[in-house]
């Protein structure tokens, strides 16, 4: 009987657990909220702000939220935005996803390396993995390209 039971608990895990395609993630995809957002406007520096710096931070999140594009164009290439010295640089780089949905982004300088914890047709959570910890969830939205007449 204990073996009927794993063994039914083993293959329904088994069928549940789907690892990510990277083909699914091929589109455009724009950031709409990060965690680090809640961060800064929960801190004592904004809330004890005046409302011209609030209005400034507010502008920077908004900047960063609108320049934050990932373009998968391919299984296994994205171009996306990035922040250097606060200036908007495009790079290109080589993706991954493993077995564990870990998707591994490698620019050439640098691989960055993200869990996926949800990926629906119009919805992509990942939170990086980073050394001393999380610096919380992205929250992306799929860009629907207009239809050309």
């Amino acid at each position: 009987m204990k073996f009927s039971l794993i063994a039914i608990l083993f293959f329904s895990l088994a069928f549940t657990w789907n690892p990510v395609q990277s083909q699914s993630l091929i589109g455009n995809w724009q950031l709409v909220h990060f965690d680090g957002m809640e961060k800064v406007r929960s801190s004592p520096q904004y809330r004890e702000a005046d409302a011209t710096m609030k209005s400034n931070m507010e502008a920077k999140i908004n900047y960063r939220l609108e320049s934050t594009v990932y373009q998968f164009i391919s299984a296994d290439s994205l171009y996306f935005t990035d922040f250097v010295n606060q200036t908007i640089v495009q790079k290109k780089a080589k993706i991954e996803v493993s077995a564990e949905n870990v998707l591994s982004i490698n620019d050439g300088a640098q691989i960055k390396k993200a869990r996926i914890l949800e990926l629906e047709a119009d919805r992509l959570v990942i939170e990086p993995i980073v050394e001393g910890g999380s610096v919380g969830k992205f929250v992306f939205e799929r860009i629907i390209a207009p239809k050309k007449d």
